[in-house]
């Protein structure tokens, strides 16, 4: 193993351990990362979905395709994620470039979900306008009855992404805002390095 990759994995253990200590102490939705997109007019949004998995590969997370997130992805596969775990004092600011996952993985995934959100991926038109509360209760009941008795199939709109990191950087809180900042960047070369941050 290079010293290159060495850093990469290093930063990805960091990662495991303190996303594994949010959870061990119920932080609220200890998955919650806000991710960054932006879209064909050079617009940033930023919305708040939920880690799923983590690895060397990436930073996994599903969503509707057509939504905006997913348009903008389409269109600039560019983005950043934030994790703020507040009871741990710590925050983890992550950028890179999303790729879509294979149908076999986003269809693994979809067969684990609890049936209503299965559901759900069929009855949201995510992010179109809604004409009534009232218009997607009655697309759900709908889908209920279509699929009585059945198993759901995956929508061919809903899947993963993975973000494929470029950047991890670490963000601790220290007395008089002297933040401590570590960051690991891979260059255009696919090497990794480590460098302190001025707060």
């Amino acid at each position: 193993m290079t010293d290159s990759s060495a850093l990469l994995e290093e930063a990805l253990q960091r990662f495991a351990a303190l996303w594994r200590e949010a959870r061990e102490q119920a932080v609220w939705e200890p998955d919650a990362m806000s991710l960054a997109t932006v879209d064909a007019h050079g617009q940033p949004r930023l919305r708040t979905v939920l880690l799923k998995e983590t690895s060397a590969h990436g930073f996994v997370f599903y969503t509707n395709y057509e939504s905006r997130k997913g348009r903008d992805l389409s269109t600039n596969p560019r983005a950043a994620l934030c994790f703020f775990w507040r009871a741990l004092r710590r925050q983890v600011m992550v950028e890179g470039k999303a790729v879509r996952l294979a149908g076999e993985a986003s269809d693994a995934y979809f067969a684990a979900r609890a049936r209503t959100s299965q559901l759900s991926a069929w009855a949201s038109e995510q992010s179109q306008p809604l004409s009534s509360r009232e218009a997607l209760d009655t697309r759900m009941e709908a889908l209920e009855e279509k699929y009585a008795g059945r198993e759901v199939p995956r929508p061919p709109h809903w899947g993963g992404f993975r973000l494929v990191a470029d950047m991890i950087e670490f963000w601790s809180p220290v007395t008089g805002r002297l933040n401590e900042r570590e960051r690991y960047t891979r260059d255009g070369d696919g090497r990794w390095r480590f460098d302190l941050i001025n707060p």
